[in-house]
C-alpha cells in the first residue's frame, strides 16, 4: 500500500522547518535579511529552533510507534523536552539568542505538532490482510485497525500496489496449505510485508501472550545492562531534583490522613513485604489509604468500590499519591520509577503455581508506575493478572529509554483522570 506523504518523517521535518524555524525569522528578521546583515544572535536562534524542531518530531515519531496510546498526550511533553534541551544549551555555554524569536517559534512548533499529528492520524489508519485459518479471530477485536479477509482467488501478482500495510497468517496451523504458502510468498516479493499472527497481535495490543512464550520469545525477554545502570543513575537524580517539589505534597497528606484517622491512631506509612529483583523480598511504603483492619484476614486484591478504602485514601488512590514513599524504596535500589508492579509475597505465590512463566517478571526491578498500570489499572483477579503479565512482558522486551519515557507522560495523564484506581 503506497504510503500517505505526511507518513515520512522527512516531509514533516521539511515542512516543520519553513513553518517553525523559517517563517517568524521572515518576520522578525527580514529588514536584516533585505540589507545582508544577519547578526549572530539571530543565526544562534535560528540554529536552536531547528534544533528543537527537529528533535520534537523525532521523538513524537519513536514515542508513537507504541501501541495503544493516543499521539496527542505526546505533544506538549516533548516539546517541553526538546525545549529544555535547547535551552540548557543556550545557557551553560552562554550563547546569545532572541527571545522574541524563539518564543515565537515555540507558540508556532507547538500549533504546528499538534495539527500535524491530527492530520497523521487521519491518514495512518493501517489496513491488514489476513488469511481466515488459525486463530485470526483473536486480531478482529483489535480495535483501530481495517481487517480485510483474504481468499484464496486474491492474486498478488495482478496488483501494482497491493491495499494493505501487510498482510498476517497463523503460520503454526496445520490448515495452512501450500496454496496459501506460495500466496503469502508472492504477497512478500510485491513488497508488502507478511507477519505470523503472533507479532501483529504483539504490536498492536502492547501484550506479550504468556501461552505463546517459546523458547525464542524468552531469549529476547533479556534487558539490556547498559540500560539498567543507565536508569538506575536516572532514577535517583530524578527524585532528587523533584524533591522540592514532593515534599512540601507528601507532608499535606501525611497531615491529611491523621487528621482522618485521629480516632483509630492508625499509621501514616503502610509496610508490605513484596517481591523484587530476582524474587528477592524487601519492605515497600506506602501512604495508607485504607482502614486499619483492612488485611486482617489476609492479603486481599483491590476491587472497584473497596469499602477498606478510606474518603480521602480514595482520592490519593485515584491521582497515584499514596505511592510517593516509595521514593524511598527507589533510592534503596529496591525499585526504580518506572517496572512492573511489585506484589504480595502470597500472590506471588500463588500465581507462580497457576500462571506459566510468571516468575520472569522479576528479571528488572519493579517499579512505581508501569506499561501495565498506565494500560490496565489494577488488577482484581488472576483472569486480570494474566492480561497485566503480559503488558509486563512486552515491557521487558521493548526495555528502553523511549517507552519509558511514554509511561511518564501517560502516568501523568493517569494521575489526572484517575484511569485503573480501585
Amino acid at each position: 500500500m503506497q504510503q500517505h506523504p505526511w507518513e515520512y518523517l522527512s516531509i514533516r521535518i521539511l515542512i516543520g522547518w519553513l513553518f517553525v524555524c523559517l517563517l517568524p525569522a521572515v518576520i522578525l528578521f527580514w529588514e536584516y535579511i533585505l540589507t545582508d546583515n544577519i547578526l549572530l544572535t539571530q543565526i544562534n536562534s535560528i540554529i536552536a529552533s531547528s534544533v528543537a524542531l527537529i528533535l520534537s518530531l523525532i521523538g513524537l515519531d519513536r514515542l508513537t510507534q507504541f501501541p495503544g496510546q493516543k499521539s496527542m498526550i505526546t505533544v506538549l511533553p516533548t516539546l517541553l523536552a526538546s525545549g529544555l534541551i535547547v535551552g540548557l544549551v543556550l545557557l551553560v555555554f552562554r550563547v546569545p539568542y532572541s527571545v522574541y524569536y524563539l518564543s515565537l517559534s515555540a507558540v508556532i512548533g507547538l500549533t504546528f505538532c499538534f495539527l500535524s499529528q491530527v492530520f497523521l492520524r487521519s491518514v495512518t489508519q493501517v489496513t491488514i490482510g489476513y488469511v481466515p485459518i488459525g486463530r485470526y479471530q483473536t486480531l478482529l477485536s483489535i480495535k483501530d485497525v481495517r481487517w480485510v479477509k483474504l481468499t484464496k482467488c486474491f492474486q498478488p501478482d495482478s496488483h501494482k500496489r497491493l491495499p494493505f500495510h501487510a498482510v498476517v497468517a497463523d503460520f503454526a496451523d496445520e490448515c495452512l496449505s501450500g496454496e496459501w504458502e506460495q500466496l503469502l510468498a508472492e504477497t512478500a516479493l510485491q513488497g508488502t510485508p507478511v507477519y505470523n499472527i503472533l507479532q501483529v497481535s504483539e504490536s498492536l495490543t502492547g501484550r506479550l501472550p504468556i501461552k505463546h512464550l517459546y523458547e525464542n520469545n524468552l531469549g529476547s525477554l533479556l534487558p539490556s545492562q547498559s540500560y539498567l545502570l543507565i536508569k538506575r543513575m536516572v532514577d535517583t537524580v530524578v527524585i532528587m531534583m523533584s524533591m522540592p517539589i514532593v515534599m512540601p505534597i507528601a507532608l499535606l497528606v501525611v497531615l491529611t490522613i491523621k487528621w482522618e484517622g485521629r480516632h483509630s491512631n492508625s499509621a501514616v506509612l503502610f509496610k508490605q513485604r513484596r517481591i523484587g529483583q530476582g524474587g528477592k523480598l524487601f519492605t515497600m511504603y506506602k501512604f495508607r489509604s485504607m482502614i486499619p483492619s483492612a488485611e486482617d484476614k489476609g492479603a486481599q486484591m483491590a476491587i472497584d468500590a473497596d469499602m477498606r478504602v478510606t474518603k480521602f485514601g480514595g482520592f490519593i488512590r485515584k491521582t497515584r499519591l499514596d505511592e510517593l514513599p516509595q521514593f524511598i524504596n527507589v533510592l534503596k535500589g529496591d525499585m526504580s520509577l518506572i517496572g512492573p508492579r511489585p506484589e504480595q509475597l502470597d500472590f506471588v505465590e500463588q500465581f507462580n503455581d497457576t500462571i506459566p512463566f510468571y516468575r520472569y517478571r522479576h528479571i528488572v526491578k519493579p517499579g512505581i508506575s508501569g506499561w501495565a498500570q498506565v494500560m490496565h489499572g489494577y488488577a482484581s483477579n488472576e483472569d486480570e493478572t494474566k492480561v497485566k503479565l503480559e503488558h509486563d512482558f512486552f515491557y521487558i522486551k521493548n526495555f528502553s529509554l523511549t517507552l519509558d519515557l511514554l509511561i511518564v507522560i501517560k502516568t501523568i495523564q493517569t494521575m489526572m483522570t484517575g484511569f485503573g484506581a480501585r
